[in-house]
């Protein structure tokens, strides 16, 4: 997910915002995607926004081909991310300083293709001994922008030394970041009949960070089959080790605008068990095994869904059987 300013939201823009996160409104020709021989086009959509006096938020679209992404700072690579993240937040920067950003991809030929354009961002002066965060903001409102998009406003938060940034969360996570001086933005990447729960924190120079204030809550229109966000390629078998029964799963992650870290199992139609990953997700492939019992010849229905980094559960897997079999 991203965010755009509200004031962008007009005609073609509105339609480009809400309906077509992952590729930019008009087309990239040539650069769209690496294909063989090309190499990886430049990403589109970067914008930067000082989140305190020493770190600065960066945000680009998805583009087609790309293994990962790296975020120059200047002519310094300064971060790479993996092509499931579209964000960065860059930290032990110099406070009043003006900086200069550009993001490139790089494709699994490890090629890398051309920066985008440059984005600026100037971190504002540090305060001496400020540990006073802000207050909360307030009146936080939601609409729907389409059936994947979705606007926000609320009142400004207040500090006795200014607010340099406000965050948007949606189930836990940071998915955008503002100007202080901005108290409106649209969520963009959401899925059609998926309900939602947004909050806002506002941020100082010193990064005293706010208490989030009210959630908000809305469910965009539209109906989601679930197929988009499901993993696929699922596929069980068993296998017998110290007197009991495992059943050993194997699927393709979903491919989702962020990384996806927890799975459901679900046995027979009803959940079995839960995997979080702590480390680095899989992102092409995923294996786990659970306990299944110590009979032989029990048939078993298995599926599986993924939390996905908006926070809502995906779709689930198609069903396979599965039976308890060998000594």
């Amino acid at each position: 997910m991203r965010g755009i300013p509200p004031t962008a939201l007009s005609g073609a823009a509105l339609l480009c915002g809400a309906l077509a996160l992952l590729t930019a409104c008009g087309g990239s020709g040539a650069d769209d995607g690496a294909g063989e021989g090309r190499l990886p086009g430049a990403p589109t959509g970067v914008t930067a926004q000082a989140g305190s006096a020493t770190t600065v938020h960066v945000m680009w679209n998805a583009q087609a081909g790309a293994e990962t992404y790296e975020i120059y700072r200047g002519g310094a690579k300064v971060k790479e991310v993996p092509a499931a993240e579209h964000m960065a937040d860059l930290v032990r920067l110099s406070p009043a300083t003006a900086y200069v950003f550009t993001v490139r991809t790089r494709d699994a030929d490890g090629r890398l293709g051309p920066p985008s354009g440059e984005v600026r961002a100037t971190t504002p002066a540090a305060t001496a001994a400020d540990r006073s965060a802000p207050t909360a903001p307030g009146a936080l409102r939601a609409r729907a922008a389409g059936d994947r998009a979705v606007q926000l406003t609320w009142t400004a938060a207040r500090d006795d030394r200014g607010v340099v940034s406000y965050e948007v969360r949606q189930g836990g996570a940071k998915v955008h970041s503002v100007s202080g001086a901005q108290t409106a933005t649209v969520v963009t990447g959401l899925r059609p009949g998926t309900a939602y729960s947004f909050t806002v924190r506002a941020r100082d120079a010193a990064d005293n960070v706010s208490p989030a204030g009210t959630a908000v809550r809305l469910t965009t229109p539209g109906t989601d089959d679930g197929r988009d966000s499901a993993p696929t390629g699922l596929r069980a078998a068993t296998h017998r080790a110290d007197g009991a029964y495992y059943i050993d799963l194997a699927w393709t992650p979903p491919r989702t605008d962020g990384v996806v870290t927890e799975y459901q199992v679900h046995l027979d139609g009803h959940l079995a068990t839960s995997l979080v990953y702590g480390g680095e997700a899989p992102r092409e492939k995923a294996e786990y095994s659970f306990y299944a019992g110590e009979e032989s010849g029990v048939t078993h229905r298995v599926r599986i869904r993924a939390r996905l980094p908006d926070g809502t559960w995906g779709g689930f897997s198609a069903e396979r059987t599965v039976t308890t079999t060998g000594g």
